[in-house]
């Protein structure tokens, strides 16, 4: 169990240069990986944000909102709080907009021609998809990520967070549990990854649980039995119902399942974050599913290329979702809407699932109210 994860490569080798002395003055974190994207948050907060000083040196910045000058001139600043700082800049698909950006981007190369030794600058480019066989990229996604290495390479080092391929996940789900002293048989590691649709941030959440069932049990292993019996649980909780409910405008309900999602999870940053990641996907994937005009599973699998696949239990019930969506345009609200309360939750707010409630019920709203809620 000791041999290496191909699909975990890029983040390890970025977490160890970050600790070391070859850490360089600015990364780019590309591909729309959640989980490996985690990984390498939690590294950079490890190895250079202590807790006591995270209000002071941990800027996470949108740059649909903070300009790219004011966030180089952050960086640039010493801080007289703080030895260190860090800044995360989201929304990294604004510096491609419409317009050259020549300003934009002659700041971005004088910065890092004299970058602050005492600042990290990490740009997070989570617009763009890397599967695991890079051959299947989208021709769009190609196009996005040579432009962000013809213009950020010079200065940052590119991390390409890659899909993690379903072999790797099931052999990450057999190694974690090895280390927990519980043996997770092969057989029942690959019904975990494929029930959820090899989604690492939903598979971590249902290994977690499995380890407590299993340390409750007294049971040194866990088999394919476990996982059906704690996983059937969630897949009937799951993202997938909820946006059933969102679909059909059936705020109450939509509610209640969101309620059933949390009470079910530690309520923490991770499944907080997870929740929206599998949302997002979701609502990106019926975009796909609306645009093509899709009824039936074979065409389903025609359009959603590898990667991006849906869990297999709730292909026909998402392809009915999708065609109740009239209009794409409420679709590509909804993902700017999602994309908000990712940013808010990124910012530590007092209550998250408040966070969460607020977009459930903007996301279900009709008419009128949706605007309302939207402005609110």
């Amino acid at each position: 169990m000791s041999a290496a994860l191909k699909s975990f490569a890029a983040a390890e080798r970025f977490v160890a240069e970050i600790g070391g002395d070859a850490r360089r003055a600015g990364y780019v974190l590309m591909g729309d990986e959640a989980f490996l994207y985690d990984v390498c948050r939690r590294g950079v907060l490890k190895a250079l944000v202590p807790d006591e000083m995270r209000d002071f040196c941990l800027h996470e910045l949108d740059l649909g909102y903070t300009s790219i000058f004011e966030a180089l001139d952050l960086a640039q600043t010493p801080s007289l709080m703080a030895p260190f700082q860090v800044l995360f800049l989201r929304n990294v698909q604004k510096l491609y907009g419409r317009g050259q950006k020549k300003d934009e981007f002659a700041a971005i190369d004088d910065y890092f021609r004299r970058p602050n030794p005492s600042a990290l600058v990490i740009f997070v480019a989570d617009h763009i998809h890397l599967p695991q066989d890079v051959r299947k990229m989208d021709m769009q996604d190609k196009e996005r990520a040579e432009r962000i290495r013809e213009t950020l390479g010079d200065g940052c080092g590119v991390v390409e967070l890659q899909q993690v391929s379903e072999d790797d996940a099931v052999r990450w789900v057999m190694r974690e549990a090895e280390a927990k002293g519980v043996a997770f048989k092969e057989a029942a590691a690959n019904e975990l990854v494929d029930a959820l649709g090899a989604e690492m941030l939903s598979v971590k959440s249902e290994l977690e649980k499995l380890l407590l069932y299993a340390g409750a049990m007294g049971e040194g292993a866990i088999d394919v039995g476990d996982v059906e019996t704690m996983v059937a649980a969630a897949k009937q909780r799951s993202l997938y119902e909820l946006t059933d409910a969102i679909s059909l405008k059936d705020a109450p309900r939509a509610l209640a399942l969101l309620q059933g999602l949390l009470n079910a999870s530690d309520g923490g940053e991770d499944s907080a974050i997870g929740h929206i990641f599998t949302l997002a996907k979701t609502y990106r994937q019926m975009l796909v599913l609306n645009e093509k005009q899709v009824k039936d599973q074979r065409a389903m699998w025609q359009v959603l290329w590898p990667g991006f696949r849906v869990a297999p239990f709730a292909a026909d019930a998402l392809i009915a979702q999708a065609r109740r969506y009239r209009d794409r345009g409420e679709l590509t609200r909804g993902l700017r809407l999602i994309a908000k309360a990712d940013l808010e939750l990124r910012s530590s707010p007092a209550d998250k699932r408040l966070v969460l409630e607020r977009l459930v019920m903007r996301l279900a709203g009709k008419g009128r109210m949706a605007e309302l809620t939207e402005v609110g």
